[in-house]
């Protein structure tokens, strides 16, 4: 990685604070365990099993919090060339269009323009990950039985993003030569949901072709 590009990830330019995990509990060294992966050389396949003898529920919140982190940086090195005039409609292309519902504000699927869209998915995904209810931090603390359910939608959302940066900012991601990282961050995400069966397929058509050549 170019030191402008280190200077550039090394920011803190996600919107919001990072989710800590405690030192010396065993969501820290899975937390660790899981940064790791995107080490260069790293088997990204391998790296995102669950390891033997680890809960299941662990495993997932780890990689939740820090995809929502990755992403959230990705997001932020391209987010003042998404703009209301650049990006009017949430979207991936012609044929994708992702309408905000969140039941509270908004009740029903909401045509909105992309920047918007993305704070509010930010938003409503760091509620849900600094909610001890459901993501609890203390030892001993039971996942709710919900737990699994509410991480496939936030990483369904989380995937819109990478649809949206792919298909219409990734020239700006090639400028910064920033597209080998990303694509690592993608392939540990893609390898990561498809392992644990936590998206459903049809929600990865948009980026189809382009895994296929990454991935396969």
């Amino acid at each position: 990685m170019s030191i402008a590009l280190k200077q550039v990830f090394n920011k803190d330019k996600t919107f919001r604070p990072k989710r800590k995990f405690e030192p010396g509990t065993q969501r820290f060294e899975l937390h660790k365990r899981a940064q790791a992966s995107l080490n260069p050389g790293v088997d990204l396949k391998a790296a995102v099993q669950l390891p033997s003898g680890e809960d299941q529920n662990d495993w997932v919140a780890v990689h939740v919090v820090d995809f929502f982190n990755r992403i959230n940086l990705i997001y932020g090195t391209v987010c003042e060339f998404c703009t209301e005039r650049t990006c009017p409609v949430m979207s991936g292309g012609p044929k994708y269009e992702y309408r905000w519902q969140d039941d509270v504000k908004y009740k029903k699927p909401t045509a909105l323009p992309a920047p918007q869209y993305m704070n509010l998915l930010m938003d409503w995904i760091e509620v849900q990950i600094n909610n001890e209810v459901i993501f609890p931090t203390s030892v001993g603390v039971p996942f709710p039985k919900n737990f699994l359910q509410i991480c496939r939608k936030i990483l369904c959302r989380l995937f819109r993003v990478f649809v949206h940066v792919y298909i219409h900012h990734f020239d700006r991601i090639i400028l910064m030569g920033a597209e080998a990282h990303i694509n690592t961050c993608y392939k540990h995400f893609y390898y990561f949901v498809t392992e644990l069966n936590l998206i459903d397929r049809k929600e990865l058509e948009p980026l189809k072709e382009m895994t296929t050549r990454m991935c396969h």
